[in-house]
């Protein structure tokens, strides 16, 4: 599985939102490419430690366990998956202000490395280095191929 914390699907990634534009339609999904933009910097947010995710109760953590393993295996996400409602957007967004920042935030994250202590996720619990860097891949994979690049 590609993780993000290498340099080659970092370089894939990019190349890949250099191809999206602003006019592109969703193949599923309600979202345009700047509110998928700002909803992928989101999932960023929370290894980084800038996120205001709510911890959910002991039964939504427990169920949220059983879906783990496939934030970062090799399974490709399902379309329309439902998403959290904290990680919804519905307002518009400016595409290129949103873009720039989901690339500075993929630096930045890129940038901390396997060396870095990353924070447990208030639903999912602890991800190695690894895991974060292999979901973070398979998001950005998933939404990127939602707009067809």
């Amino acid at each position: 599985m590609r993780s993000l914390l290498k340099p080659e699907p970092l370089a894939e990634i990019k190349s890949r939102l250099d191809t999206l534009s602003e006019s592109d339609r969703a193949i599923w999904g309600k979202m345009n490419p700047a509110q998928m933009l700002h909803h992928c910097q989101k999932t960023f947010e929370v290894p980084l430690g800038n996120s205001d995710l709510k911890r959910p109760n002991f039964i939504m953590r427990m169920l949220f366990k059983n879906f783990k393993k496939s934030l970062y295996d090799g399974k490709p996400w399902k379309k329309n998956l439902p998403t959290a409602r904290q990680l919804r957007v519905s307002s518009e967004k400016n595409f290129s202000e949103e873009k720039d920042r989901l690339l500075q935030l993929m630096e930045e994250f890129h940038g901390k490395g396997y060396e870095h202590d990353w924070p447990e996720h208030p639903a999912f619990g602890n991800f190695t280095a690894e895991q974060w860097g292999q979901m973070q891949y398979k998001h950005l994979d998933h939404h990127l191929s939602q707009f067809g690049v």
